[in-house]
Order: structure tokens, then C-alpha cells, then sequence
């Protein structure tokens, strides 16, 4: 297990720390186990992580006192109430400020000011079927930041330890991609479990560029 952050940090600057801890890991997809027909089981692997898991491990750790703690505080960022559930895991990125008990604010319209809203019906096809069989549908509705408004002003109310989505006009769908905020030399970096074929691992990359190719991004603050 990755040695816990130094004391008296504030939650950004502890976030920072631990997730440099996971720099060069491996990108694995569908390390969890669980589904409709198949129990939940409660996974941390830190070996390999994918953009979801990379982000809960952080958030879990970065909380934790100790090995025994990281656990309890692991099940209670990735299932509502902690029940270690397929129901009752936060499946999408916006789960994290929607779903009780929170895990983070949706800050998006503060940090962007110019911002657009889209009603959307998560875990819904466009053809009606469900992305995650046995879940069910949930109505939300989902701010972002167009991606031709990131510009310096946006980047400076971003704070380190900031969990940033790239919002995806796909139906059912709130992101494709999360990663974590970090101010650092001159420059907003994006850490995140990248699945692009030259990288497969855990990387920082400049905020801007990578969200300049995507629709907008969604912004979560944990407390």
C-alpha cells in the first residue's frame, strides 16, 4: 500500500501527493468485480488502475490513517453508504457529487462561467438498452464547461486536488475520462490513467490541450 500523505496538508495538496505516488501505473480496464449476476466484491489493486479506480484510490487514501482504514474509507467513495453493492457503486463520474453521502460539489458552474446544461438519462441508450444490464436509469441533469471557454480565467479557479471529467454528448453517458487537477510548474496538469495506446499507464498531461479535442469538462471538488 502506497505510505499515507505527511499531516497537515489541506485535501488538494494531500490529493496531489498521493496520486504522484501512482505516476507509471499501469492502465488496466475492468479490474472490479460485480454485476447483475455476479457479487460485489471489494477491489484495490494498485498495480494497474483505470481512470475511475485510479481516482478512488486516491480519494479513499487520502482520507485514510491507516492500511485497515484506507478499506472502510475505499468502500465509502466507491458504494453509497459504504454497502459494498453492484447498486450501490458510483458507476459514473457524476455520482461522486449526486449521490448521498457525497463524495465532492459539482463546482462547474462556479470555476466556468460560461457553462451549458444537458438533461440526460445515465445508463440509457440511445437504442433503450441499459450500458450496465441490472442497474436501472437515473435522470440527471449535467453541467460543462464548452471546451472553447477553458481559457487562463478557468484555469486559475481550478484548484490541485480538483477531479476534472470530460463531458461526452454520447446518450446514457455523463464522461468518458477523469483525472485529477495539479497546479505545478507554471502549468494545470491533468493526472490521469490514460488508455492512450503510447502512454497505458498514469501520466500528467496540460489540462487545456487534452480538453481542446473534447466537448467540455465537468468539475468536482471533494471538501
Amino acid at each position: 500500500m502506497p505510505a499515507l500523505s505527511e499531516p497537515g496538508l489541506d485535501h488538494g495538496a494531500r490529493l496531489a501527493q498521493v496520486s504522484s505516488l501512482f505516476l507509471g501505473v499501469p492502465y488496466r480496464a475492468n479490474t472490479l468485480v460485480g454485476s447483475r449476476d455476479t457479487n460485489e466484491m471489494l477491489v484495490a489493486d494498485f498495480n494497474r488502475v483505470d481512470c475511475f479506480t485510479f481516482i478512488d484510490y486516491v480519494e479513499a487514501l487520502s482520507r485514510a490513517t491507516d492500511g485497515n482504514d484506507f478499506l472502510t474509507r475505499l468502500a465509502a467513495v466507491r458504494y453509497a453508504d459504504g454497502n459494498v453493492d453492484f447498486r450501490h457503486r458510483r458507476h459514473f463520474f457524476s455520482d461522486w457529487a449526486a449521490v448521498e453521502p457525497r463524495n465532492a460539489t459539482d463546482v462547474t458552474r462556479e470555476v466556468g462561467g460560461i457553462y451549458v446544461s444537458v438533461d440526460k438519462v445515465l445508463n440509457r441508450r440511445a437504442d433503450g438498452t441499459e450500458y450496465l444490464p441490472g442497474l436501472g436509469e437515473t435522470p440527471r441533469t449535467i453541467d460543462y464547461i464548452p471546451a472553447f471557454a477553458i481559457d487562463e480565467q478557468v484555469l486559475a479557479k481550478l484548484q490541485t486536488g480538483d477531479y476534472v471529467g470530460a463531458y461526452t454528448p454520447l446518450d446514457g453517458l455523463d464522461v468518458t475520462h477523469v483525472g485529477i487537477v495539479v497546479k505545478a510548474a507554471d502549468q494545470v496538469w491533468f493526472r490521469n490513467a490514460s488508455s492512450v495506446q503510447a502512454n497505458m499507464k498514469v501520466v500528467d498531461v496540460p489540462l487545456r490541450d487534452y480538453m481542446a479535442a473534447k466537448t467540455g469538462m465537468v468539475v468536482l471538488r471533494a471538501p
